[in-house]
């Protein structure tokens, strides 16, 4: 690739945000980076391990600035909506950690603003680039489930302790690692939703955004069309507070023909493999442990090993380290689809349309939930 074909790029927020510095810094793609972040500690230990010159504290300092084409935003989630419209409205290509936003009104917002300024939006949802994703995207590729008959999804975490923005979110504003491998897997969308809130939760917890619930479950009705029949539905269960249960993000794909679930994350998988129905006749059922391979090959070679465990600081831990590579090595993907969909002059693949569709789902659920759990359709971003 030669140099009048890279792009500049800045990444904002360095706490989970400075693992992907070293990946942008590799890709063939990236001729510079930049980094911001509001803690100078931070910034100076991430630039000085890396080499990083060019170092700003703001992201109005990115959005103001010259010789950026794309910033990946890793800021906090009540900021996410207002930095990406500006950004795209300056010009900039965005690409931004999840939820999208919190509010139908904002996902239409840049909707809109990447619209009208032609620049690349794209949601970086780690769970639709893990291995085990990426396994079974295979499996329906080459048909072996079948016709999917039900969808399940659950993401639990205890969220005590982290900053401050995150005292009572409402559980389903931040479900698209458990909604996003549903609607991808099915290549479809939620068009209605019934959500239960479920728990007690101290009041305090409660007052910053009205929200009593620290879990929500919640059943979707899919559009129906291409590999969907009419009528499919998918479960999805969120946990932020009051759960005594390890952190998981999980999901299931049943198939008529084969079922595939990833419930555990130190776990294989589990695959069930059934004969094909025949009327009168018991079918024969089989299992097996799957062990999804390392997708590096998918990658340039210079950012391939970034798929494997990677931690940024000796001092500093983040979960997703732990789980290898990032999220199940899926930060190097991530990273390729957003450099390479500018580099190309095409979409990515979660557009914005994509991001707002998933993480629309959950904002209706969370409305359904405080509305007695009735139905509540979710909007359209096409």
């Amino acid at each position: 690739m030669n140099a009048a074909n890279k792009i500049s790029v800045a990444v904002a927020g360095l706490g989970f945000g400075a693992e992907f510095v070293p990946i942008y810094l590799d890709h063939p793609g990236v001729a510079s980076v930049t980094i911001c972040d509001l803690n100078p500690e931070r910034l100076q230990a991430v630039g000085d391990r890396f080499g990083i010159s060019r170092r700003v504290a703001k992201v109005e300092d990115l959005i103001a600035a010259e010789g950026i084409d794309a910033v990946h935003l890793i800021t906090g989630i009540p900021d996410h909506a207002e930095q990406a419209v500006a950004l795209l409205e300056s010009g900039k290509h965005c690409a931004c950690t999840v939820p999208m936003a919190t509010s139908v009104d904002d996902l239409r917002a840049i909707v809109a603003a990447q619209r009208a300024s032609g620049r690349n939006y794209m949601m970086m949802e780690t769970a639709v680039y893990t291995r085990q994703f990426l396994y079974a995207k295979e499996l329906r590729d080459r048909g072996a489930f079948g016709r999917i008959q039900l969808l399940r999804g659950a993401h639990y975490q205890d969220m005590e302790q982290w900053p401050p923005y995150w005292d009572g979110l409402p559980p389903m504003w931040y479900a698209t690692h458990a909604v996003a491998p549903l609607l991808a897997i099915a290549e479809t969308r939620a068009v209605e939703v019934h959500c239960y809130g479920s728990g007690w939760m101290r009041p305090e917890l409660q007052q910053q955004y009205g929200n009593p619930f620290p879990m929500e479950t919640a059943i979707f009705r899919l559009e129906a069309g291409g590999l969907l029949e009419e009528g499919v539905a998918a479960e999805v269960t969120r946990s932020l507070y009051y759960g005594a249960r390890g952190y998981m993000e999980s999901f299931t794909v049943y198939g008529e023909n084969a079922c595939y679930e990833m419930q555990m994350e130190n776990e294989a998988p589990v695959l069930f493999t059934a004969s094909p129905t025949v009327v009168g006749e018991r079918r024969q059922e089989s299992l097996s442990r799957p062990d999804p391979p390392d997708r590096a090959d998918l990658l340039p070679a210079e950012i391939a090993k970034y798929t494997q465990r990677f931690v940024y600081n000796n001092e500093e831990s983040h979960l997703s380290f732990e789980q290898g590579g990032g999220h199940h090595g899926s930060h190097p993907h991530l990273v390729h689809e957003f450099v390479s969909s500018i580099v190309e002059g095409r979409p990515p693949a979660i557009d914005a349309v994509t991001a707002a569709n998933w993480t629309a789902a959950g904002i209706c659920a969370h409305e359904s939930a405080l509305k007695g759990s009735c139905a509540v359709a979710v909007p359209s971003f096409d």
